[in-house]
């Protein structure tokens, strides 16, 4: 059919234009060092795991723990006979890691992001999105009546004329990633709580690469930048640095989450999130709630890193978040540097249009509280010697 020989032309066009994404297949658990299916043992460097826990042994053992207690799943929406009692235990144990008074738990952060928006806001309402906002926020936004704007990247002056052009509307809100993941930018949360009193808006952050690490205690961006209680509504994962598995979340006032929970499509019409999740999530809050180690640690991996990498001559997009993309800037190149960094002992991914913006082609490094100063210097290395051959440093 025409269909299908249309569809192969354009994935060769891809292929050809060094835009095609390969999968590389891991045959050992998530960690600071993997094993993939074709043998090699290769230092990881493109996880979302933070803090170190995809693989780690006690999460392995609280997920094992609550899989035999509570089942596999529960084959049911939460309304109908899919809530336990540890899942309504982990929505309490968010709202209290974050400091918001109510959650509600969704399968994915993409969910959670896509089904906030609809329930609150009509053709009343404005909502003002950061142009470099995560994709599930933008579709969520679609998904909705409310008038939409955009400001330029963590532009205070620019989200301020969006503020005073939707000034009309009935209720504003601001929505913004406490972190931009493709370049580590921290949001300026305490500025945009500001304008937000000013022009009397709400505030909503994604935390989905913020939570567990950022701030003083690990709380997030919120925290990070002393704006806690002053955010209206927090979206996140537990698949990056609280665990590595699946799930996400919406924390806000106790209102916002009992209305999400009568009308959020993706919560009433998608499966409970498994049990074993839920139960190894609630373990790792109690064990960050306790201690500070692995968040120090990895600020201290992120120090080290960025500093020798940029030594080495390479370009990094500046800031102190574990996200450091090594900018490359042409497709084809950051294909050839991945690659050649994977024949030396390193998995890094290339990312380039349309996951960023054409000709800001990079490999995003992302570090973990799990890796050693021994790891990262052989990564370096490999670094120094791959930039050297591609003819990127001297």
């Amino acid at each position: 059919m025409a269909f299908f020989s249309e569809l192969g032309g354009k994935l060769d066009v891809l292929r050809e234009q060094g835009l095609y994404k390969p999968e590389r297949v891991i045959a050992s658990r998530q960690g600071s060092e993997v094993t993939c299916d074709d043998g090699r043992q290769l230092i990881n460097l493109c996880a979302n795991n933070y803090l170190g826990l995809s693989g780690d042994e006690a999460t392995v053992q609280a997920s094992i723990a609550a899989t035999e207690k509570y089942g596999y799943g529960l084959s049911s929406v939460r309304f109908i006979c899919g809530t336990q009692t540890v899942h309504k235990q982990l929505e309490k144990a968010i709202s209290a890691f974050l400091g918001m008074e109510d959650c509600i738990l969704y399968a994915a952060a993409f969910d959670a992001n896509g089904g906030v928006f609809e329930p609150l806001f009509d053709e009343q309402d404005a909502i003002i999105s950061d142009a470099l906002n995560h994709a599930s926020i933008i579709d969520g936004i679609r998904l909705c009546k409310a008038a939409r704007y955009r400001y330029a990247n963590n532009d205070m002056a620019d989200l301020e004329l969006q503020l005073q052009a939707a000034a009309d509307k009935r209720h504003r809100i601001i929505v913004t990633d406490g972190v931009f993941s493709m370049d580590g930018t921290i949001a300026k949360l305490n500025e945009i709580c500001d304008l937000a009193d000013k022009y009397d808006a709400l505030v909503m952050i994604d935390e989905c690469h913020a939570s567990g690490f950022m701030g003083a205690t690990g709380r997030g961006t919120h925290e990070h930048h002393n704006v806690m209680g002053r955010i209206d509504i927090i979206t996140g994962t537990l698949g990056k640095a609280l665990g590595g598995a699946m799930g996400g979340f919406t924390a806000a006032r106790k209102e916002v989450i009992d209305t999400l929970r009568q009308k959020s499509r993706p919560y009433l019409f998608s499966n409970t999130l498994a049990p074993s999740i839920a139960g190894a999530s609630l373990s790792v809050l109690e064990r960050l709630s306790s201690s500070t180690e692995l968040r120090d640690r990895l600020h201290a991996n992120t120090a080290f890193f960025r500093k020798e990498i940029a030594e080495l001559g390479f370009t990094i997009k500046p800031g102190t978040h574990p996200v450091v993309p090594v900018m490359l800037f042409d497709a084809p190149v950051a294909q050839k540097f991945a690659a050649r960094m994977y024949e030396l002992g390193v998995l890094v991914t290339g990312f380039f249009y349309p996951v960023v913006p054409m000709g800001q082609a990079r490999v995003r490094v992302q570090l973990s509280a799990a890796h050693t100063t021994e790891q990262l210097q052989t990564a370096l290395a490999a670094f120094a010697q791959a930039g050297r051959e591609l003819g990127l440093i001297k």
